[in-house]
């Protein structure tokens, strides 16, 4: 991804919180035999350890078609992202752009036992349930726990410290003030092209409490 001083997103924190906002993501591995092999998976962060560590895990046999822990892999976040309009600028010649959060994690995974595997998907699950009114656990049940740790087999979990990243917040910080304005505006409260989220992002990176 080429990179613009203007839309870097550099320190480690956003792009954690990139990932906790947006856990689903796009796993992409080069193989031995030159072939490129994509993936869908959520993860989730280590938020006990030191840098950016992430956690999750694949169904059989995607580890082998990834080749998982034998070379770096390229893991693609990708935040709130949407159509600006040059309608929505000053007048004068302009084309459109697109506004967009993304980062490229890359790193080298390390392949995790069935016992540890276990407890990352427990952390999976219990990350997306924790904001349920009843929150569903793994180990709810004896029944449960039986039949996840059946199940369990069946997928292959990893860890990755990301050793390197880049990463892009496009929001139109090169734009004026009174054109980002209308461009949230028309993000919030448009016909057409409306994205709360994306509005969100854009007055987070021009440092608005969100």
């Amino acid at each position: 991804m080429r990179q613009n001083p203007s839309f870097l997103l550099a320190s480690d924190e956003g792009v954690k919180r990139l990932i906790r906002e947006n856990p689903w993501v796009t796993i992409v591995s080069r193989t031995d035999a030159g072939e490129l092999v994509a993936s869908h998976y959520p993860i989730v962060l280590r938020e006990d350890l030191d840098g950016i560590v992430i956690e999750s895990h694949v169904g059989r046999p995607d580890e082998l078609l990834h080749e998982l822990g034998r070379h770096e892999v390229l893991i693609v976040v990708q935040g709130p992202h949407g159509y600006i309009s040059p309608g929505w600028y000053d007048g004068g010649p302009a084309v459109p752009t697109w506004n967009f959060v993304v980062a490229h994690l890359h790193g080298t995974p390390e392949l995790l036992s069935d016992a540890e595997n276990l407890q990352v998907l427990e952390r999976l699950v219990d990350h997306f349930e924790d904001r349920m009114p009843e929150p569903f656990r793994m180990n709810r049940t004896l029944e449960n726990t039986a039949y996840a740790e059946r199940i369990v087999v069946g997928t292959v979990g990893f860890r990755m410290r990301v050793d390197r990243f880049v990463a892009k917040d496009k929001m139109s910080q090169n734009r004026p003030a009174a054109t980002v304005d209308r461009i949230i505006d028309e993000l919030e409260n448009g016909s057409v092209y409306t994205s709360r989220e994306l509005a969100r992002e854009m007055r987070r990176a021009r440092g608005e409490a969100v």
